[in-house]
């Protein structure tokens, strides 16, 4: 089950005052930016964030899954708590790099 469109507006309405918030569609499911980081990944309608040390206290009683075959391990976020939600955000928006350029080869 692909994520519908309503979720993934859902998601940013949830999270707009953290910042400047798109998503894109990627193989029939999103990656939201913040302020052009990409931050949580949405799939099959579930918010999943990386697991990282800088949000590993707040989301110590989080579920965990995989947001699709192949990929690590990541939290699942409760994007219906948006206080949380928007502390998480914030933590991992400070600490996840630009995704970097590609370059065309001429």
């Amino acid at each position: 089950m692909a994520t519908s469109l309503d979720f993934i507006e859902y998601v940013c309405e949830q999270i707009s005052c953290v910042g400047s918030i798109r998503y894109k569609k990627m193989f029939g499911e999103y990656m939201v930016y913040v302020n052009e980081k990409p931050i949580l990944l949405v799939c099959d309608n579930t918010v999943f964030v990386k697991q990282l040390e800088c949000i590993s206290e707040k989301m110590r009683d989080a579920k965990k899954g995989f947001p699709y075959v192949g990929a690590k391990e990541h939290y699942i976020l409760d994007i219906d708590n948006s206080e949380l939600s928007k502390e998480v955000i914030t933590l991992l928006e400070a600490v996840t790099p630009f995704p970097k350029s590609k370059r065309k080869n001429k």
